[in-house]
């Protein structure tokens, strides 16, 4: 059976970079807008009795294509480990797994019932397969191991964004904007002091040097951008 996707997500990551590494390391809201075929309040009836989700979505901007071993950002790029020990994009079915905060449900009338929650390491515009309830009892496990991605986890960077910056910053979009430049965005392999780094989020422009303790960012832009609402 072909999989079908449920939904989309709608946020303001517009680019992969800049997108966090993992699920939780940014508040950055997302939207989870349900294909019309499942847009049905009886799909999500008690789903707010749920702090937190499950979403499995496919890295629809990867390519298809099957390789036993990949080379993951936190490792440097050049060692080789097995796929099916990563959560690296490059695998058969391209499938991610993510775990959210449920924030709220919006009631639309063009759109049915949304999702917001927060958290997400997910591409704007991606499809979502299945949304699924965070069990606290059986998903936890406190003993767990966390193998090289615990252990090459990295720091968090000291920010600074000059003032006369800040003021193109929505002040609603300054804590997620800081909290994915303080989890460092660059590839692990990548340590040059002098080199200059852009990304987009939302509708800014950022540009930003990092010395691997301090990051400053240079620029920072809002610029106009079609919604993905609008496509």
């Amino acid at each position: 059976m072909e999989l079908e996707a449920i939904a989309k997500i709608e946020n303001g990551f517009v680019s992969k970079f800049g997108i966090p590494r993992q699920s939780g390391l940014c508040s950055a809201i997302s939207k989870i807008i349900f294909e019309p075929k499942y847009r049905s309040k009886e799909a999500i009836r008690g789903i707010e009795q749920f702090s937190h989700l499950w979403l499995i979505w496919q890295f629809s901007e990867s390519p298809e294509g099957f390789s036993p071993t990949v080379r993951p950002p936190r490792l440097g790029g050049n060692k080789r480990v097995g796929v099916f020990a990563t959560r690296s994009p490059f695998r058969p079915n391209r499938l991610g797994l993510t775990c959210v905060k449920l924030e709220g449900i919006e009631s639309t009338r063009d759109r049915g019932d949304i999702l917001l929650v927060s958290g997400a390491d997910i591409l704007n515009g991606t499809p979502i397969y299945d949304i699924k309830p965070y069990i606290p009892y059986a998903d936890c496990r406190p003993g767990a191991k966390g193998g090289f991605a615990e252990e090459n986890r990295g720091k968090s960077l000291e920010v600074y964004i000059p003032p006369e910056l800040l003021k193109n910053l929505s002040p609603d979009d300054a804590t997620p904007l800081r909290e994915i430049l303080e989890n460092d965005p660059r590839p692990s392999y990548q340590r040059d002091p002098e080199r200059e780094y852009f990304f987009e989020y939302k509708n800014y422009s950022i540009g930003f040097k990092t010395d691997g303790e301090k990051l400053e960012v240079f620029r920072l832009e809002a610029e106009e951008r079609e919604n993905l609402e609008e496509k």
